[in-house]
């Protein structure tokens, strides 16, 4: 996975999100403006409600989902939803291609130098 995806639980299993950079641009021209004013937008809570769905659809696509299944993914399993459940995702969606993946530490403390 690239340093700015994200791998999270959404409808029936774990699903990869990445916004890469035809995916951005795709971004930009479905809400009108360019990604730096789309995040601040999003972090002043000023989002559309299309925000969250545009950000979790583009996101499943730019991970490897086909289009057509990432639509049926989002009508079935945001739309309907309260936006307190799929606001998280897309932030976190948001975050990881803005300040990148944070990777776990998997070295041993226990271990010596």
């Amino acid at each position: 996975m690239s340093l700015t995806g994200h791998t999270a639980f959404f409808g029936d299993g774990e699903k990869i999100f990445d916004l890469t950079p035809e995916i951005i641009i795709e971004l930009d021209r479905k809400t009108g403006i360019g990604f730096g004013a789309f995040y601040q937008r999003f972090m002043a809570g000023q989002f559309h409600f299309i925000d969250i769905i545009e950000v979790l659809r583009l996101g499943l696509i730019g991970g490897g989902m086909a289009p057509a299944e990432a639509l049926a993914l989002v009508d079935a399993y945001a739309k309907p939803r309260p936006i307190l459940e799929t606001f998280p995702l897309a932030l976190d969606i948001l975050e990881a291609k803005w300040s990148g993946r944070v990777e776990p530490d998997t070295t041993n403390e226990d271990s010596p130098a």
